[in-house]
């Protein structure tokens, strides 16, 4: 049976998994984002056999290898932590989670180790068809990686393609295609690295932007900025067409994220998407019967289009999902939380049950509690919620950091239009102000990666697996004291890490590109 533990333990857990998350995403959507530019400037060099693109190409690739090295410590001691300190999770779900992150280290990880060594050394010693070759392959080799892992991730907020087994008490895969192409695996992976792909813009025009402020490698500087913003308005248009693609799958599959997301309460038909708000601080349970917020903002009908494609239709708030009795589109009627929560515990007692009647050999007993367990496994994980409070998510934390992220995301549209109006009409070159602003996007960039991460996985909270496993069920049986050890001295090598990287890179920036110009 799983074991739930002290909310110490918890809070200590979740922390030190959240801050090898954070710094873990530091580097992977730089690295994805500067595959495709350095990909792209090597083509212009292949198809040209300009010598001016093939070194601009090797000084993004330099920095490409820098971030990519990091990168790869943090991501292994990501994987590392799901033994160590989800043990749980690992036993009940590790026929499942284990297969993408297998193939993630097997297939990808090792097609980027390969290519990114010829792309590194071989620039003399293979044809240049061959190092182009490598060159994309690299970075598709690390757009692969983030595929999978990214599978893991979206199967934890949508789990499919499974079936329980009473007698191992886990889970076990039953469709692997299920588990690989989800719909949340697909709309998260392209938003996902959509937004790498926009971060590696940014970092490009704001790096280029500060040859300019120095007035050194003009013609560089100028050429990097051309192709990078074109890229990046490219990306960050996909990125919004796919953010609404994955807020309709949240809908779906997640209505009490989508509802945290929006501070809705009470659900209505449509329902429109709250543009500018501000939340009452004094709100603090879905019943307490104060109001969401102080002020805000809508765009009408938006919300029920972007829920269910269609204006008309209902979505459901905070406080429906929590008391229920609303009608589903499978024509049922919603559970309530202590319903759901009543369902989990028989589903609990029944697996008890299973395994006293198999061990008694009770085959009648035993098959009446098989029946009892499969129809109350879609609520098993609300068995070990102990307060119903706990099935909502943080609303404020959730709510903010998902305008933050929109908030950016237009302004990174505008920013890139903006970019190549001046470098094509105006001379982009003599134009201070906007070197500056180049140079303070790149901050924004990170900032509206980290608070997207925050609305995935704080908006599922408390689930580790959505409605399978709360994550006070997941977690490993350590002492608290381990868990705050460890945690502080990840805390110093990832500081001491992220250090020694931005120093590195401030060095190679400064070197700046091989000779192009007096």
């Amino acid at each position: 049976m799983i074991e739930q533990i002290g909310t110490s333990l918890i809070d200590w857990s979740r922390a030190q998994f959240a801050m090898t998350a954070i710094y873990h995403w530091l580097f992977v959507p730089l690295t994805l984002g500067l595959a495709v530019v350095m990909g792209i400037m090597e083509t212009i060099y292949f198809r040209t056999g300009d010598e001016f693109w093939k070194r601009t190409a090797k000084f993004w690739m330099k920095l490409f290898g820098i971030n990519f090295a990091v990168g790869v410590a943090t991501g292994l001691i990501l994987e590392f932590e799901f033994g160590t300190n989800w043990s749980n999770y690992s036993w009940f779900v590790g026929d499942i989670f284990g297969a993408p992150l297998a193939i993630e280290g097997i297939v990808a990880f090792f097609m980027e180790a390969t290519f990114i060594a010829v792309m590194f050394f071989g620039w003399e010693k293979v044809s240049s068809k061959f190092h182009l070759t490598s060159t994309w392959l690299t970075g598709l080799g690390a757009t692969i990686s983030a595929w999978w892992i990214l599978v893991a991730n979206a199967w934890m907020q949508h789990p499919v393609g499974m079936a329980f087994n009473p007698d191992t008490v886990r889970n076990e895969m039953v469709d692997f295609w299920a588990v690989a192409f989800s719909p949340v695996a697909v709309s998260k992976f392209f938003h996902t690295v959509l937004s790498g792909w926009v971060l590696g813009a940014i970092f490009v025009i704001g790096v280029s932007s500060w040859y300019l402020l120095k007035k050194r490698d003009r013609k560089f500087a100028l050429a990097s900025i051309k192709v990078a913003a074109i890229f990046g308005l490219t990306a960050s248009l996909l990125s919004a067409f796919t953010g609404d693609s994955e807020g309709h799958v949240v809908a779906q599959h997640q209505p009490m994220k989508l509802a945290a997301m929006e501070g809705l309460y009470e659900g209505h038909d449509k329902a429109g998407l709250v543009a500018i708000g501000l939340l009452n601080p004094e709100k603090k349970s879905y019943n307490d019967g104060k109001d969401a917020f102080v002020f805000k903002l809508e765009v009408p009908w938006l919300l029920s289009f972007l829920a269910n494609r269609d204006i008309d239709s209902y979505v459901p708030g905070i406080t429906d999902l929590m008391e229920g009795g609303y009608p589903m589109k499978d024509g049922t009627i919603a559970l309530s939380a202590p319903e759901k929560m009543a369902r989990g515990k028989v589903a609990i007692e029944a697996l008890d049950r299973y395994h006293e009647a198999t061990k008694e050999g009770n085959a009648a007993e035993k098959q009446i509690a098989a029946k009892a367990l499969s129809d109350n496994m879609p609520y098993f994980g609300y068995g070990y919620i102990k307060d119903v409070n706990q099935l909502v998510p943080n609303v404020p934390l959730t709510f903010y950091a998902f305008r933050l992220m929109v908030i950016l995301g237009g302004y990174f549209i505008l920013f890139f239009i903006v970019v190549l109006f001046l470098v094509y009409k105006r001379d982009l070159g003599q134009i201070k102000w906007m070197h500056w602003v180049a140079l303070l996007t790149i901050p924004l960039g990170y900032l509206a990666g980290q608070a997207g991460w925050i609305v995935a996985e704080c908006g599922r909270q408390p689930w580790a697996i959505q409605d399978l496993l709360p994550v006070n069920a997941a977690i490993s049986r350590l002492q608290t004291g381990s868990v705050k050890t460890t945690f502080f001295l990840f805390l110093i090598l990832f500081a001491i890490m992220l250090i020694a990287e931005i120093m590195i890179l401030l060095k190679a920036i400064k070197t700046g590109p091989e000779r192009i110009e007096a």
